[in-house]
C-alpha cells in the first residue's frame, strides 16, 4: 500500500508539472503571435484626476533621493500629486532628507511612525487613513520611475471595472554580474510574456505592490490591509478579483529598480515571496475556487497562481518520494518508466518551461548576449526550490501560530547621490 502511494504520488508530481509546462506554452505563443490587448495609457484626457503616492520606507538614506527626485520630475501636474513617504521607524538619516524635501516641496507629506506594529502592511494601512485621494499609487524605495509613468498607471483607472493597475518592473543594474543578469531574464520573463499573456488572455494578472495602483475605497472598505499577510499586493490582486474587480497590466509603464546582487540577499527575499504567497494561498484557495465573480478561466489560472509557490516545496517532496523507491527497489536509476516520469517532470517545471516565457521576453525585448545564461537557470531552480521551500514552512508555522509577521526590507546595494558627489 504504502508503495503504490509512493507511485501515486510520483504520477501526480508528474500530472502537475505538464500543466505548468503546458501553461507556460500557451502564455509564450498568445505573447508572440496573438494580437495584444491594447492598454489605456495612450489615452489623453485634459481632465486627469489627483492621485495620492505612497513610499514606504525603513532605513532607505542611501536610495529615497532617487525615487523622490523621479517623481519631482514627472510630467504629471504637481497640483494633482501628494506624495506620502512613510517612515518607518528608520534609524539612519531617512527621516531628516524627507524633512528636507518636505520644506522644499508642499506636496510631499512624509509620516513618521514610532509603532511596535511594523512593516510594509502597517505602514500603508497608516497612509490610507490620511491620504486625500481616491486614486493610490505604490512604489518602493528603491524604484526610479519614469517621467511618464503616474499618467500611465493613472489612465487604467478610466476602466470602471479596474481596482488596480500594475506596471512593469526593470532592473537598472542589470549589468552588475551573473545574479543580476539571471534576475533580468526573469524579470524580462515574468512582466513582458507572462503578464502581458495573462492580461491578453483575461484571467489574473497580478498586482505587484510597487509600480501599480488601487482604488482606496476598495482597500478601505475591508479595513485596510490584512497586517499577518506579509504580500499584500497578492492578497489585494485575489480580493479584487473574488469580488468582481478587474486588475490591469501596463507593460508600456515601465520602472526601474534594483534586484539584489548577492546571493544571500536573493535567498532572502526569495523566502519572504514565498511566505507571504503562501499566506494568501492558504486565505483565498477556496474563495477563488466558490467565487460568484470568477469565470472559469479567471478560477483555473487564480489557482495555478495561488499554488506557485507550494509546488517547488511539492516538488522536494516528489525527489524525496524517488530515493525511498529507488531503495526499496521499485524503481532504477538509468531503466524504468519511472525515471522517463521523473525526469519529464524536472524538465517540464525545473528548466524548459521557464524557457518558453524567458526566450520569448528575451526575443521581444531584444536581449541578444544574455540568453547564453538559460541554461543557468538549471541550477537556479535548485536554489529557488530550497528557499521556497522554507518560505512555505514560515507560512505554515505563521498560520499554526498565529504569530504577526516583521516585514523585512531588501539590502540596497546603490550609492545614494551625495555619496556619488563626494566620490567624484
Amino acid at each position: 500500500m504504502v508503495i503504490t502511494i509512493l507511485k501515486i504520488y510520483i504520477i501526480f508530481i508528474f500530472v502537475l508539472m505538464l500543466i505548468y509546462a503546458v501553461r507556460h506554452a500557451i502564455f509564450a505563443y498568445h505573447r508572440i503571435y496573438k494580437k495584444q490587448r491594447i492598454y489605456y495609457g495612450s489615452i489623453q484626457d485634459s481632465e486627469m484626476p489627483p492621485v495620492t503616492i505612497l513610499i514606504p520606507m525603513y532605513n532607505e538614506e542611501q536610495v529615497l533621493e532617487y525615487v523622490l527626485d523621479s517623481l519631482i520630475d514627472s510630467y504629471y501636474p504637481q497640483e494633482l500629486m501628494e506624495i506620502i513617504p512613510i517612515n518607518d521607524n528608520s534609524t539612519d538619516k531617512t527621516k531628516e532628507l524627507l524633512d528636507e524635501y518636505a520644506e522644499k516641496y508642499s506636496f510631499i507629506n512624509p509620516i513618521h511612525r514610532q509603532s511596535d506594529l511594523r512593516g510594509k502592511v502597517a505602514a500603508l494601512n497608516d497612509a490610507l487613513k490620511v491620504a486625500r485621494n481616491e486614486i493610490i499609487l505604490v512604489f518602493d524605495a528603491d524604484y526610479r520611475p519614469s517621467k511618464e509613468l503616474i499618467h500611465q498607471l493613472v489612465a487604467a483607472f478610466k476602466d470602471p471595472e479596474a481596482g488596480a493597475v500594475m506596471g512593469r518592473v526593470i532592473p537598472h543594474n542589470a549589468a552588475k554580474n551573473w545574479l543580476t543578469r539571471l534576475l533580468n531574464l526573469e524579470r524580462s520573463g515574468g512582466y513582458q510574456a507572462d503578464q502581458q499573456a495573462r492580461y491578453n488572455l483575461r484571467t489574473v494578472p497580478q498586482y505587484g505592490g510597487t509600480v501599480g495602483g488601487f482604488r482606496k475605497s476598495l482597500v478601505m472598505a475591508e479595513g485596510g490591509f490584512d497586517t499577518r499577510v506579509l504580500a499584500e499586493d497578492t492578497e489585494l490582486t485575489f480580493r479584487l478579483f473574488t469580488k468582481g474587480w478587474k486588475v490591469i497590466y501596463a507593460n508600456s509603464a515601465e520602472c526601474y529598480e534594483e534586484v539584489p546582487e548577492n546571493w544571500n540577499v536573493r535567498a532572502r527575499q526569495i523566502r519572504r515571496w514565498s511566505r507571504g504567497h503562501n499566506q494568501v494561498m492558504f486565505k483565498y484557495f477556496f474563495p477563488v475556487m466558490f467565487s460568484k465573480h470568477m469565470n472559469a478561466r479567471e478560477k483555473l489560472d487564480g489557482l495555478l497562481l495561488l499554488i506557485i509557490y507550494l509546488v517547488p516545496f511539492l516538488f522536494m517532496l516528489g525527489l524525496i518520494d524517488s530515493i525511498i523507491l529507488f531503495f526499496l527497489g521499485e524503481i532504477g536509476i538509468l531503466t524504468g518508466w519511472w525515471v522517463i516520469l521523473f525526469l519529464g517532470a524536472y524538465n517540464s517545471y525545473g528548466n524548459f518551461a521557464p524557457f518558453y516565457e524567458i526566450a520569448t521576453a528575451a526575443l521581444i525585448d531584444g536581449i541578444k548576449n544574455d540568453v547564453l545564461l538559460l541554461p543557468l537557470l538549471t541550477f537556479n531552480f535548485y536554489f529557488y526550490l530550497w528557499n521556497i521551500t522554507l518560505g512555505f514552512f514560515d507560512a505554515v508555522a505563521d498560520s499554526v501560530s498565529g504569530r504577526y509577521v516583521h516585514w523585512a526590507k531588501t539590502e540596497r546595494f546603490a550609492k545614494s547621490k551625495r555619496q556619488k558627489e563626494t566620490t567624484k
